[in-house]
This record gives structure tokens, C-alpha cells and sequence, in this order.
């Protein structure tokens, strides 16, 4: 077919791409696009025609190729070829493909001489060729031929340059040997994308219609006109072997026997030719596989290697084998043990970066979140003396008593201590629901065997729900224990006697804070970050400073430095108010406010401030509860004084009633001092012990015979759909990279590249721009030009049926490709094809 000289590299490309096609790897790999430039009638469609070894392409007098024919040639056991716009259908018959190309052509442009940019897409598979893409362009022409448009010659030059300035384009500049090689147009192109030669080969045709006594003998020993590549030779059929069907190979032995017989040829008959002009593409081929195979060898070693550990586990599980499936559910049931206790106990492995999980959020939630929700339930004072000064009169009853009864502490007390158990409910649930979602991302690591993976998380979250069962219990028996017995004996309650006591030394530490004595407590910093104070968009918007509380104040600086402090704010009265995050916000908000209605920084009564996490708002809140800041409580004075008929608050107006009260109210902070403080002790303990470490315990050690217990283990190890075919597609692929490998050190050890030409001095090509006739010579400097029209979309052939869509032929990472600067004008527009 006239393709023998390519036909060396055909079994080991074939075999690289057949391989790289099973793991979607077959586009990384791309050969050069070799583009044909010349005028009308110079023969480009004849060598076009060669490569393929088939008659195809419209020929006749004037712009035959009117629309560019992006020509893909496929590896395939049969020849056949399919366009783009006819999805699906074959061509067995060349003629019917000649046909449908001027069929398409007309269609969108009519049966005028016009030209258009839109390509049309033709992919021939053959045993005879390889994966390559041709460019077929119309002919440059000079003047306009009947109702051609006045610019076609910039029309087909902007087109040419399209695709001759990819710098993985093979540019074949043919002229015919019978006009004047120094006016070629094609060569004046090639030099503005090409000006140093490295990818230009001459093409000299119609060697056999030269006047007589004349021949191209100087041209094609690069004498004469020089080229860094030279020239080549052909002889294509005449029009009259055309019309009489003479094939190709027929054409082939003509063109040998008419170099050989000439006298002025036969010396050079080896570099003359078409078989020649092929294995000069064939050694262009090999050049770029081998430039391309160390980049696209490690991209392919990276992939084996990722691969190769799942592989390997994946070769030796055999489904249907009953000790393979128990050993492998042993395996899963064990790392899922693993597994739950880093992220319960946390490691040094895997470490998540971006979220809290696990044990970071139990411990954030036992530590921040469980005091918040204590102090929380404190009532307003206000209404807890209101019900310390019912509880005494209640308890003296018609008399007037003269001690402070020991029973209305003991009443309040206890109900204090009974509203505890609340916030202690809500901490086993929080503990709860995280526990369940640890599971779960465990669990979902079985997602490989549905039917273990639901099990296994049902029997989890049934332990899970009845250890929170037996924890909730167990707390309420903490709590009854508390009631049971109210220890006023408790070494670090105040007592009856020493209430007096210590409000006498608070009025004294009160006078000493006023005369600038500074406590030690101030100098105790309790929390440190960023926060974003909002002042809203008239008083300059949100600005970010450095926060630092400490147990007396909250003051902010500038930077975190802290060389610039911007404000001192004092915490006496101060207290925390939630405030909604904005629908539009990504910040978390509280504030800050003075519950005697004063400023609390300037004009400002309210202070609100952001934060970029929850997590670091539930640290700020827990850290100003510690500095004695906190929640609001709504007053509810009306609705408790409606209840007892004159809708408004009682004053005390007994002097001793009012000693009493603020006795026992004393007495009260003391005593639930001490309860808070075991509760916020106990609690998480209580929690680790019923919850946490029964549930570690029950997956380490009773998960797998519950599991056996079902009496449905073969089922158990059922693998997904999805799971199986994953597990073969791995398998697959580490064959097939493997196999690639294997080919690509074959190829490298089997070809050699051929260096290129020293350089030549061209200048005696005219550049086709008249600025840059002069620096067209080897080593002049380049001049500053204007950037050539982008590439149009060119399918690369790829071991598919169906047509990609690449850019031209791209490059593996790490090779750039530069596009050559030229001269140019602006490109028409391209149509819409409907």
C-alpha cells in the first residue's frame, strides 16, 4: 500500500496504545500532526493520498479543497473509514467517502469557490497505517477566480496559519518542480512559524513535467535554495493515470523506475521518493516518541505504583472461597476496632486538619460546651431571692421567725441541684450522637460489602443507644444522691457562721479595688485569639483585632504583638447574648452588653463580635464564663408576680427578712459551688466509662460473634456491584500499565534518533511579511510581531470509535509548547454549523 516504510513502529505502537486504550491513558500519548502547504495543483492531495495508500479526495481544476480535512488515521484490523457529521455509519467504499466530502463541503457553503474554516472530520482505520492525524488545506491562491471573495488569499493564509504554528506540526511545504522554488509561497509560510527549519521539509513534486534540459538536481542536493531538512522529491500520478484509476502502488513503481532512469536523479534515488519522504516521517515519528517516553514513563510508574499494594490484596481475595471471606471479615472487623479508637484516642496518622472528629469533639464538648449549658440554668437573681424570701416565710408560717431557717436552704438548694439534671441529659445525648457518627465514618469503610456494612451498624448503634440507656440511669442516681443528703459539713462550704465573715473581707477587697490595687486574679489570662468587632457599615464595618481576656477584663490590640492596645473593657456587669448569624454571614456572633444599660465602648451598648468557627465560638463563651461573664436571662418578674394577684414585684420590706435572704443566697452559691464542680468532675468520667470505653470494648471484642451469631457469614461477604467491578478494573489496569511499561523499554531500546540537520542559511526565502524580509536569515534577532489565530479544535486519534475532542495534539505535563509569533491580520469569522 506504500506505507512500508512506517510499518517498523506498527506492532509496538499498536501494542502501547491497545494498552494505554484499556486505562484511558491512550490521549497522554500523542504522534506529531503533519500538515500539507501549497499552492493550487502542486500535488499535496496526491501526497496526502500516499500516506493512506487509497484514493479518496475531491481533485479537479481551481479550490477543490475548500474546507480543511482533519484526517485521523486509526490502527484496525479492517479498513473502513466514518466522518464526525455521520455518526455511525461506515465507508467501506473510498469513492462514497470522495462523495460525502463534497457533499458536506457544498452543504455549508454552496456550490460557489468560497472557502470556510470549519473543518470536516474524517478518521480512516486501516491494518496499513498509523495512529496519525493529516491536515488536507485548501490551496493558496493569489487572485480571485469568478465569484471567489476579493480577500481569499488572507482568507486561506489565516487558515494555513492555524494550524502550521503548532509547534508539534510537521510542516510539508510543497511546490512544484516546474515553477520558481524562490517565490514559494508555501516555503514564505513556513518560514514565519519555522524560521529556524527544525520541522520544514521540502517537497519538490511533478519532477516528470519539467521543460526539457531543465531539471531540480541543485535544488534537491540542497544546493541551491537551501533547507535546514532539504528537500524530497516525488513523483505523483498524472491526471491522465487519475481518470484511468491507476492505484497507488502502481503509481509507487512508476515513480521509482522514472528517478532511476533520469540522469540527473539516479544517483540520489535513494533520498528521492515517496517511500523516502515516509521514512523521513517515520524517523520524525521515532524522534518524538522517544523525547516524549521518559515524562510519559513516569506519569505510567506513578500510576503502577499507587496501584500496586490494592492489586496485590485484590489477586490473592477469591470470592467464592469460604476461608478466604472469614479471614477477611476477621481483617475488617479488626480494623474497624483500629480504626474507632484513633479517632476515639486520637493518632499520629491521618491527622485531620480541617475539622474536629472523634475524641476532639467529645473532649470540646465535655470541657466548653457542659459548663456553658451549667451556667446556663442559673435563675435571675432577682427571682432567686424572691424564692429564698417565699421559702422562709413559708416555713415560719403565722410567726415571725428569729432565725435564719436552715430548711429554706435546703428547699433551694434542692431545686437547684434538680434542674441540673437537664444540661446533664443534653451531654449524654451530644456524646451519643458523636459516638454514632464516628461509627459511621468507620463503618463506611465496608461500604465494599453492603450487607456487613448494615449489620455491623445496626448491632454498633443498638450498643451504643443502650450504653447511653444505662449511662442516662446511672447519672440520675448521681443526681438523687445529691439530693439524698445536703453535706453542709463539706470542708469547702462557708457555713452559717462564716457568711458574715466573708462579706465583710468582699466590702474590704471592693474598697481596696477602688483605691488601684491590682489582684492577682487580674494578671491571669484566661483566653487569647482574633475576633471581628462589628460597627456597622456607617462607622467603618467589621475590623479584626487581637483579643485577650483575662479574669477581671477584655482588652484588644491591634495586632498580636500586643504592643498596641486599642481598649480596656472592665467584665463588672457585663454579660453574653447569642446573636443570629447573618443569612448572608459566614461568622459566628455573640455579644457583649452591660446590664445597667451603660456603654460598653463608646456610643456603643452592645458590643457584637465574630468568629470564623463554631468551635471557636463555643472556646469564647466557655472562656468568659470562667471570667464570670454570663448568658442573659429574660426576667419573668411580671408572670411570677401575676401569680400571686397584684402584678407587681414585692419589696422586702423587713430588715431582718433581708439579712436572712442574703444569708441563705450565700449560702446557696456555696453549696452549688461545690455540686457544679462535682458534676463537671464526674460527669465526663461517668460518660467515659458507661459510653465511650463500653462501646470500644464491645467492637473489639463482641462485634465478630454477634456477627457470626447472624448464621449469615457466606452472605456477609457479598461484594457491591460497584465493589467487584472496581476490584476487576484495578486488576485490569495494573495489567495493562504493566504490560505498557514493558512495551515503552522496548520501543526505547529498538529505535534510535536521528540528529538534526546542522543549520542552513535560508535567507533566501522571502518572508511572506515585508518586516521581516531582512531577519529572516539564521540568527537574526526576532522582531516583536503580532500573535498567530489560535489553532482550531482538532481531534487527536485516540483507540476509541468515537471522535475526541482534544486540542490538536497536546503535551504531557512539564512540555510546553511555544507557539511562533507572526505576522498576521485579523482571521474571519468562523460560522455556525447547525
Amino acid at each position: 500500500m506504500g506505507n512500508s516504510g512506517m510499518e517498523e513502529l506498527i506492532p509496538l505502537v499498536n501494542r502501547l496504545q491497545d494498552a494505554l486504550s484499556s486505562v484511558g491513558e491512550s490521549s497522554s500519548f500523542h504522534l506529531p500532526q503533519i500538515v500539507v502547504v501549497g499552492g493550487q495543483s502542486a500535488g499535496k492531495t496526491s501526497v496526502l493520498e500516499n500516506f493512506v495508500g487509497r484514493d479518496f479526495l475531491p481533485r479537479g481544476s481551481g479550490i477543490v479543497t475548500r474546507r480543511p480535512l482533519i484526517l485521523q488515521l486509526h490502527i484496525a484490523n479492517t479498513e473502513y473509514g466514518e466522518f464526525l457529521h455521520c455518526k455511525g455509519k461506515k465507508f467501506t467504499d473510498f469513492d462514497e467517502i470522495r462523495k460525502e466530502i463534497e457533499a458536506e463541503t457544498s452543504r455549508l457553503i454552496g456550490s460557489k469557490k468560497g472557502i470556510s474554516p470549519v473543518p470536516i472530520n474524517l478518521r480512516i482505520h486501516s491494518p496499513h497505517v498509523l495512529n496519525l492525524t493529516l491536515v488536507d488545506l485548501p490551496g493558496i491562491t493569489k487572485v480571485p477566480v469568478g465569484d471567489q471573495p476579493a480577500d481569499i488569499e488572507y482568507q486561506i493564509r489565516d487558515m494555513i496559519m492555524q494550524y502550521i504554528c503548532n509547534e508539534n506540526c510537521l510542516i510539508l511545504a510543497v511546490t512544484p518542480a516546474n515553477t520558481d522554488l524562490a517565490n514559494s509561497d508555501a516555503l514564505k509560510l513556513a518560514k514565519d512559524v519555522d524560521p529556524q527549519g527544525q520541522r520544514t521539509i521540502g517537497v519538490i513534486t511533478k519532477l516528470d513535467l519539467m521543460d526539457d534540459g531543465t531539471d531540480a538536481r541543485e535544488i534537491l542536493e540542497n544546493r541551491l535554495l537551501p533547507l535546514r531538512r532539504g528537500y524530497i522529491g516525488v513523483v505523483n500520478r498524472s491526471q491522465k493515470d487519475i481518470d484511468g484509476k491507476k492505484d497507488i502502488k502502481a503509481a509507487l513503481l512508476a515513480e521509482k523506475k522514472f528517478i532511476l532512469s533520469h540522469p540527473s536523479y539516479k544517483h540520489m534515488a535513494e533520498t528521492m521518493g515517496t517511500p523516502y519522504l515516509q521514512k523521513i516521517l517515520n524517523q520524525q515519528l521515532t524522534n518524538h516518541i522517544r523525547e516524549t517516553l521518559p515524562a510519559f514513563r513516569s506519569h505510567l510508574q506513578g500510576q503502577f505504583l499507587a496501584l500496586k499494594k490494592e492489586a496485590e490484596e485484590y489477586r490473592q481475595y477469591s470470592p467464592a472461597d469460604p476461608a478466604r471471606r472469614t479471614k477477611t471479615l476477621l481483617q475488617l472487623v479488626q480494623r474497624l476496632a483500629v480504626d474507632f479508637e484513633k479517632l476515639i484516642e486520637g493518632s499520629g496518622d491521618k491527622v485531620d486538619t480541617v475539622n474536629l472528629s472523634g475524641g476532639a469533639k467529645i473532649n470540646r464538648i465535655f470541657h466548653e460546651r457542659f459548663p456553658y449549658e451549667l451556667v446556663k440554668i442559673k435563675c435571675d437573681e432577682m427571682q432567686m431571692r424572691r424564692e429564698i424570701n417565699y421559702a422562709i416565710r413559708n416555713i415560719h408560717g403565722v410567726r415571725t421567725g428569729l432565725f435564719t431557717p436552715d430548711m429554706a436552704f435546703e428547699a433551694i438548694v434542692k431545686k437547684q441541684i434538680s434542674r441540673l439534671k437537664g444540661p446533664c441529659m443534653k451531654l449524654i445525648g451530644m456524646v451519643g450522637q458523636e459516638l454514632t457518627t464516628t461509627v459511621y465514618q468507620c463503618i463506611n469503610k465496608l461500604s465494599s460489602f453492603p450487607k456487613l456494612r448494615d449489620e455491623t451498624e445496626k448491632i454498633v448503634t443498638t450498643e451504643i443507644h443502650e450504653q447511653e440507656s444505662k449511662c442516662r440511669e446511672q447519672v440520675l442516681l448521681l443526681i438523687d444522691i445529691q439530693l439524698a443528703y445536703i453535706n453542709t459539713k463539706h470542708e469547702d462550704f462557708i457555713g452559717f457562721t462564716n457568711t458574715q465573715q466573708m462579706k465583710d473581707q468582699s466590702n474590704k477587697t471592693g474598697k481596696a479595688g477602688n483605691q488601684g490595687v491590682a489582684s492577682p486574679s487580674s494578671l491571669i489570662v484566661i483566653h487569647k485569639g482574633w475576633l471581628t468587632i462589628n460597627m456597622g457599615i456607617m462607622k467603618g464595618g467589621a475590623k479584626e483585632f487581637w483579643f485577650i481576656l483575662s479574669a477581671e477584663s477584655l482588652s484588644w490590640f491591634k495586632d498580636d504583638e500586643e504592643k498596641e492596645k486599642k481598649y480596656m473593657l472592665p467584665l463588672d456587669n457585663l454579660r453574653l447574648r447569642d446573636v443570629e448569624k447573618g443569612f448572608m454571614s459566614s461568622k459566628f456572633v455573640f455579644a457583649v452588653f452591660n446590664t445597667e444599660s451603660r456603654n460598653v465602648y463608646k456610643d456603643y451598648k452592645c458590643l457584637e463580635l465574630a468568629c470564623n468557627s463554631q468551635e471557636e465560638l463555643d472556646s469564647w463563651k466557655a472562656s468568659l464564663l470562667r471570667a464570670g461573664v454570663y448568658p442573659e436571662k429574660v426576667a419573668v418578674m411580671k408572670k411570677q408576680a401575676d401569680k400571686h394577684g397584684n402584678g407587681a414585684p414585692e419589696n422586702f420590706t423587713d430588715p431582718q427578712l433581708e439579712r436572712q435572704v442574703e444569708t441563705i443566697r450565700s449560702l446557696v452559691d456555696s453549696y452549688m459551688s461545690i455540686i457544679h464542680k462535682t458534676i463537671r468532675d464526674l460527669m465526663p468520667k461517668t460518660i467515659m466509662h458507661l459510653m465511650i470505653n463500653s462501646v470500644k470494648e464491645f467492637i473489639s471484642s463482641e462485634l465478630l460473634a454477634q456477627l457470626y451469631a447472624l448464621g449469615e457469614c457466606s452472605v456477609l461477604m457479598d461484594e457491591s456491584p460497584e465493589q467487584q467491578k472496581h476490584r476487576e478494573e484495578v486488576l485490569r489496569k495494573h495489567a495493562a500499565l504493566k504490560e505498557a511499561l514493558a512495551v515503552i523499554g522496548e520501543i526505547s531500546t529498538s529505535t534510535c534518533t536521528t540528529p538534526l540537520p546542522p543549520p542552513v542559511d535560508s535567507s533566501w526565502i522571502k518572508s511572506s511579511s515585508p518586516k521581516l524580509a531582512n531577519n529572516s536569515s539564521t540568527g537574526a534577532k526576532q522582531v516583536s510581531r503580532s500573535h498567530a489565530p489560535r489553532a482550531p479544535r482538532v481531534p487527536t486519534p485516540i483507540a476509541s470509535t468515537a471522535f475526541p475532542s482534544t486540542d490538536g495534539l497536546q503535551q504531557l505535563p512539564g512540555h510546553s509548547t511555544h507557539v511562533p509569533i507572526v505576522p498576521r491580520r485579523q482571521p474571519p469569522a468562523i460560522p455556525n454549523v447547525k
